[in-house]
């Protein structure tokens, strides 16, 4: 029950609502109050909705009956699912979301990696030292700082814009590994990984400017990918490029794609479980046809 599977990870998330533990298949959302109505719906943790075993996740949703209005989600792109299971468990939403980079391990990445990234690797590590963090909670505000200037540089807001709080639990999580970087003795950029299973899971990275303008972040990238390679992990996953529906196109994107040996596939997946509140709630705030889920949360990552 590491990473993204452990309750303290779902708890670092308490600012945007209660987890609850889906106790069959192993998994946790988190509720969240429905502003203007006594009602209460709920979402899978940030960034993906990840569970222990997949094949009793309907047993789950099914015992939530009509106590929630809704549950919406992003699965992991290495659960053990199939889109027809998917819709089984989520009778209202369904559909492919982003792509997610994900390296295979067993590939050398004298191949795999692109040229560009690796001239970069080499120029950045003329400049900077990148070593595993030993004890990832004593680099908190280090952390914080980093990942201060990464809220102003890229304007976040919503759950992703953590706090010192969430942080110091994240930190604490079992399964996580923080890499840093350094240029005179000064911390310059940091990656926080998170290992479950076979997998390991790029969570966040954040950076000064000097880190930045050394490219630190090939070099924390480079130095990552060997040592997990090093350590038999088979399987990393780097996530979807920016914004809510990446195109691929996106500078994060080139980024991902430079390092990694294919994609993978997650998915938007929503259930209305109380049609008579969801009805209520839309009708009620004057909703017109929209695409988003639930519609009456339409916004909400503005």
């Amino acid at each position: 029950m590491n990473g993204y599977l452990h309750s303290l990870y779902a708890n670092s998330l308490m600012e945007f609502g209660t987890p609850r533990e889906l106790v069959c298949s192993g998994g946790w959302i988190l509720e969240r109050r429905i502003w203007g109505f006594p009602y209460r719906d709920a979402m899978g943790g940030y960034p993906l909705f990840v569970c222990r075993d997949w094949s009793k996740l309907h047993i789950d949703l099914e015992e939530i009956g009509q106590e929630l209005v809704s549950l919406s989600l992003v699965t992991d792109p290495f659960g053990d699912y199939d889109v027809t299971y998917l819709h089984q468990c989520f009778k209202d939403e369904v559909s492919p979301f982003k792509e997610h980079f994900v390296i295979d391990l067993s590939r050398s990445r004298d191949t795999s990696v692109c040229d560009h990234h690796r001239r970069n690797v080499r120029k950045a590590l003329k400049s900077v030292c990148v070593e595993r963090c030993e004890e990832p909670a004593e680099h908190l505000d280090e952390w914080v700082s980093l990942y201060a200037n990464l809220i102003e540089r890229h304007h976040i807001r919503g759950i992703a814009a953590f706090s010192r709080d969430s942080f110091a639990k994240q930190l604490h999580v079992p399964g996580i590994v923080a890499f840093r970087a350094s240029y005179k003795g000064i911390t310059v950029g940091m990656l926080l990984w998170y290992i479950q299973g076979d997998v390991g899971y790029y969570h966040l990275g954040a950076y000064n400017d000097i880190g930045y303008k050394l490219r630190a972040s090939f070099a924390l990238f480079g130095f990552a990918i060997d040592y997990f390679a090093a350590n038999g992990l088979p399987w990393l996953n780097l996530g979807a490029g920016a914004g809510v529906k990446s195109s691929g196109t996106d500078g994060l994107s080139r980024f991902k794609r430079g390092w990694s040996t294919g994609t993978r596939t997650v998915y938007f997946c929503g259930r209305i479980f109380n049609y008579t509140r969801y009805s209520e709630i839309v009708k009620a705030r004057g909703i017109l046809a929209t695409d988003y889920f639930p519609a009456y949360r339409e916004g909400e990552f503005q």
